[in-house]
């Protein structure tokens, strides 16, 4: 298929998730995306869940369909090389790392006016934060988990790291789209924290922390209830667990329907004064309509409750493992089968964006260094007598013959 960002280049300089969830959503898209490791690989090379033959799948997972070479960015030499890279092949250049002079955005413009570098940090003053560090400063910890919890909660999604990752792919395209139309490079930064921070405010968190709640009180941890409306989980008669979320008047008829529970609700809603056709209404008495609800799904199976709920346009979901997703993976059309070296045939995801119809398919991770001799030849021209020069010096490192389709 013919992919939307096919003869865009990038340069990526990363480690973690971010930045190369960032890259990787290009390189998806049709980019040719050159990550940039030191020799002997990045520190997140070797980062948990591991094959069996000690390969991250983590690595593996954020980096699929990017080039790799090894360069000695310590070097000023090895720096040079990637600015030249940067300046001579597409002008972008993705990056977390702030640390190498000769890789700045003021020392590559004065090689290429019309550079894009997008730059990821921590802090917007350009201190070091992690998404669980920006967790703790931003509130969500305190919310989350069951309500007799009396300590934070951090979620074990990196929620922010993946945020930022889409963020910066958004910038860097709107960067060259300005370029398009201008000639002009930019400068983009982008902060973790600020992605936290905007998304409470987007959400209006802030606002309603600043205002007061409307209920007169902070909110509060609740459980797996969905704030502002009626959702919670329920277990069935077998041991197993559903969400369920009715968010519409037509959720909330459906599930009564379904459940038998319409004439004991009307009669409860009498009882309190109480207009369950409001979403407001409902959660504010979601604990005495979870009891009830509670009932029914107690004395039903989970293929019971499935059956009944498959008639309605209630949302719901059983809930499952990573095993049981496994499982289910083949004939899944975001899905293929890929070879990754190191850890052999496994199903992976492509992009979720589906573009004219089509899905872009999953390509394997590179092994550290796997491009380098092929980059450098075919984008800055060195000769097998540069190549080799630059390997005997140290500022190099990786394989010397092209790498296989596919690697």
């Amino acid at each position: 298929m013919t992919l939307p960002l096919q003869g865009l280049r990038i340069v990526e300089i990363s480690s973690y998730v971010a930045t190369p969830l960032g890259g990787m959503t290009l390189a998806q898209l049709g980019a040719d995306v050159i990550r940039v490791e030191p020799i002997g690989g990045a520190a997140d090379r070797t980062r948990w869940p591991l094959a069996g033959s000690g390969t991250s799948l983590y690595w593996s997972g954020l980096n699929k369909g990017k080039r790799a070479i090894e360069v000695d960015l310590s070097s000023g030499e090895g720096c040079r090389l990637v600015a030249g890279l940067i300046a001579g092949g597409g002008g972008i250049v993705i990056t977390n790392a702030d640390r190498y002079p000769e890789l700045t955005f003021e020392a590559l413009r004065e090689r290429r006016p019309d550079v894009i570098h997008v730059l990821l940090t921590g802090r917007r003053d350009g201190g070091a934060a992690v998404d669980y560090t920006v967790q703790a400063a931003t509130g969500f910890p305190l919310l989350t988990g069951p309500e007799n919890v009396a300590g934070p909660v951090n979620t074990v999604v990196p929620a922010w790291d993946v945020a930022a990752g889409l963020y910066l792919a958004a910038g860097l395209l709107a960067a060259e789209r300005h370029r398009l139309l201008t000639g002009e490079g930019q400068r983009v930064r982008l902060a973790l924290e600020d992605v936290a921070l905007a998304t409470a405010g987007n959400l209006g968190y802030l606002a309603e922390a600043q205002l007061g709640a409307s209920s007169g009180t902070p909110r509060e941890r609740d459980g797996n209830h969905v704030y502002g409306t009626f959702g919670r989980d329920f277990a069935t008669a077998d041991g197993e667990r559903l969400m369920i979320v009715a968010l519409t008047a037509r959720h909330w008829r459906d599930l009564l329907a379904a459940t038998g529970l319409t004439d004991v609700v009307s009669a409860l809603a009498a009882a309190l004064g109480a207009d369950f056709a409001e979403e407001s209404e409902r959660y504010r008495h979601r604990k005495v309509l979870a009891a009830l609800l509670a009932g029914w799904f107690e004395s039903h199976t989970r293929a019971e409750a499935e059956t009944a709920l498959r008639a309605t346009r209630v949302l719901w979901s059983a809930y499952r493992s990573f095993t049981d997703l496994a499982a289910g993976l083949p004939g899944n059309p975001l899905m293929a089968e890929i070879d990754q070296p190191g850890v052999g045939r496994h199903w992976a995801p492509g992009s979720p964006l589906v573009v004219d119809g089509e899905q872009p398919p999953p390509a394997a991770a590179p092994q550290v260094g796997r491009h380098t001799d092929d980059v450098l030849r075919t984008e800055l021209g060195l000769s097998e007598e540069d190549l080799a020069t630059l390997r005997k010096n140290g500022v190099i490192h990786g394989p010397t013959s092209s790498p296989p389709e596919g690697t």
